[in-house]
């Protein structure tokens, strides 16, 4: 197999190289449209490198390091060792007190597919940060109905959501290539996302960073979950024009450390 499809393949995390697909962008502006190029552009570049190497990059997480700018959160625990990285897209769900248009809405949990995103973080980490931009140009609908996040070739690895208003939730058991475990958690600790961080698809701030900890029950050995690298996703200031539910859509990294 050639370096560049070798590259691919290792970049979808997937044993099959599936054709590409061709999602609608949601957003039809002119930033969009630059994340976009750059995104396709940065992803071209690395593949010209894997042309010039012969061969596609390991796939390994073990030198692989949080951010820099995660520095404000509590590192992992001892002994735990990286095991997942996928990016999350999804959307952040609020509500709304209609009788006071000046409530600030209260976050009511999240739903998210989380899509394999291991082998980019271990090999060209300014390109996981790229697909994470991307992710959010395009429709919400494609990637869920694909099985793969649009517009990238990975493959989905797990699903979050929240069992109770204090308890966001992952199983990443839901492919039967990745059998990863699930795990309920609790925050442990957060952080402002950094201030050049991506707005969201109507020029929503990106929601917090955050370091979880698995609660009983969790499987895999699954131990500590970060969320990283978020883009869009924060609510408006008040409830001045909105539903008493709503959601606001968002992508993010999930890194997941297990024992």
């Amino acid at each position: 197999m050639h370096a560049s499809l070798l590259l691919v393949s290792a970049l979808s995390a997937a044993s099959v190289w599936a054709a590409p697909t061709f999602p609608k962008v949601s957003l039809d502006t002119s930033k969009s449209v630059d994340i976009i190029s750059q995104y396709f552009n940065l992803l071209a570049s690395k593949v010209q490198q894997s042309k010039a190497v012969g061969a596609a990059p390991i796939c390994d997480l073990s030198k692989v390091s949080l951010p820099a700018e995660a520095a404000g959160l509590p590192p992992p625990s001892p002994g735990f060792y990286l095991k997942h990285v996928a990016i999350g897209r999804g959307t952040q769900n609020y509500t709304c007190d209609l009788s006071n248009s000046t409530a600030i809405p209260v976050a009511s949990g999240a739903v998210a597919t989380l899509f394999n995103a291991s082998c980019i973080s271990a090999t060209y980490p300014d390109l996981l940060q790229m697909t994470t931009h991307v992710a959010l140009q395009f429709d919400l609908s494609e990637s869920e109905t694909i099985n793969r996040l649009a517009p990238t070739n990975l493959a989905i690895s797990g699903h979050h959501f929240f069992t109770n208003p204090t308890t966001p939730f992952f199983n990443m058991d839901a492919s039967p290539q990745w059998q990863l475990g699930e795990i309920p958690t609790a925050k442990d600790a957060s952080i402002p996302a950094p201030k050049n961080a991506l707005k969201g698809q109507k020029g929503e701030p990106a929601v917090a960073w955050l370091k979880l900890s698995a609660k009983p029950g969790a499987t895999g050995g699954l131990q500590e979950v970060y969320r990283l690298e978020t883009v869009g996703g924060s609510p408006p200031a008040t409830c001045q024009g909105q539903p008493a539910s709503f959601e606001i859509q968002y992508s993010t990294q999930y890194w997941f450390y297990a024992s």
